[in-house]
């Protein structure tokens, strides 16, 4: 979508901060010996209390209020009976509706004890993101951002998973343009102000390459190498982008 009014901002925010406040509220709660179905209760709870609802579930009918994804599960994996064991890579991705604005978000988090290598991992993502965050500005190619998280991607040795782009969001959960996370020449798409999208790089230990489990929504990597991925909806403006899902 692209932000038309002050209504439009004050909405998109609204829900955004939901959003991002559920993620944290997940992520402080999740122990070992917990099942991935308690971790999803546990945020559907919270966008429930404040009056949203479930993106996933009002958009695909999705067996989950969140999606959380273990270790080599890259995105999509439904809540269920697997259990959070100490050293897992757990990713949580919250997106939900309120007042008819839509917004996404996700992180990565890695139970104790840190492995230095699952560290890496997810130092490099975040990375992706706070830097790809850093040249969003109206004016500028939308390819900037897939340039900007493929260096990094490369420097850390990490393969991006290519078929998992960023998105617009706002008016629904996917919308146009998709913004990838590597370097398009061909797309010329230019930000303007008021543009929102998310932007959220998977990274891989391994080949990139993803294939989906036979439930028909986690896509795992084939090579059962641990990803992660960060994300947050940002709305373009003609200096720092306004991360609609950052939480304060």
């Amino acid at each position: 979508m692209t932000i038309e009014n002050d209504d439009d901002l004050r909405k998109l925010l609204r829900i955004g901060r939901i959003c991002g406040e559920a993620l944290q509220h997940m992520l402080a709660r999740v122990e070992p010996g917990m099942t991935t179905a308690q971790l999803d209760a546990i945020g559907a709870e919270f966008v429930q209390r404040h009056g949203a609802r479930s993106a996933p579930i009002l958009a695909y009918k999705f067996p989950g209020f969140t999606c959380i994804s273990l270790n080599d599960e890259a995105a999509h994996g439904i809540p269920g009976e697997r259990v959070i064991q100490p050293g897992d890579l757990v990713n949580v991705d919250v997106s939900a509706e309120l007042e008819g604005y839509w917004a996404d978000t996700a992180a990565t988090l890695i139970v104790p004890p840190v492995r230095p290598e699952t560290e890496r991992l997810c130092r490099f993502t975040r990375r992706a993101l706070d830097e790809a965050i850093g040249v969003v500005r109206a004016g500028r190619p939308l390819n900037t951002i897939g340039k900007t998280v493929e260096r990094i991607a490369r420097k850390g040795g990490y393969a991006i998973i290519r078929e998992l782009p960023g998105h617009g969001v706002g008016r629904s959960l996917h919308e146009k343009p998709s913004v990838l996370n590597f370097y398009h020449r061909q797309d010329r798409t230019i930000m303007h102000e008021g543009m929102v999208f998310t932007i959220e790089p998977f990274f891989s230990a391994g080949s990139g390459r993803i294939v989906t489990d036979r439930d028909g929504w986690t896509l795992r990597t084939v090579d059962h190498s641990l990803s992660a991925q960060y994300e947050h909806t940002v709305v373009v403006t003609a200096g720092e982008p306004i991360l609609a899902t950052a939480v304060n």
